[in-house]
């Protein structure tokens, strides 16, 4: 058997100012994820999605400490092994669709751009709600 050297994270294969970039980027996702986990209408999971996905591109130590953060590690986990999003979320999200839209419609917004915004929420809350759900936890 021959022993292969390891594979590298991709985080090493980018320029530091890239990196650098991309660990900005995700530390910024991160704390308006921990925001969302506050906020009804910010969707916290969403950004912290994008946190895991900015530092796979710029450092394998801190997309670890997300990935196995007690609290905010389990929905990112999910949603990278199966696109899951739990049925509190999608409820939560959805009605900040419906809010979102409440609020675009009182702008007095022109009909296109109603309708635009409906489509355009219809098909995330599509999306959404099409997305499977985690296991229960044993």
């Amino acid at each position: 058997m021959i022993d292969e050297p390891p594979i590298p994270h991709p985080s090493t294969r980018r320029p530091g100012w890239q990196r650098t970039l991309y660990a900005t980027a995700g530390w910024l996702c991160v704390a308006i994820g921990i925001i969302g986990l506050f906020l009804p209408l910010l969707p916290g999971t969403v950004f912290l999605i994008l946190a895991a996905a900015c530092f796979t591109r710029s450092s394998a130590r801190f997309e670890i400490w997300l990935l196995a953060h007690p609290t905010l590690g389990p929905s990112v986990r999910a949603w990278r092994a199966t696109g899951a999003i739990p049925r509190r979320a999608k409820w939560l999200a959805c009605a900040s669709l419906l809010v979102s839209y409440a609020f675009v419609w009182l702008s007095g917004a022109p009909s296109i751009g109603l309708a635009g915004a409906a489509a355009t929420m219809l098909a995330v809350a599509g999306y959404i709600i099409s997305r499977p759900e985690p296991a229960p936890r044993p």
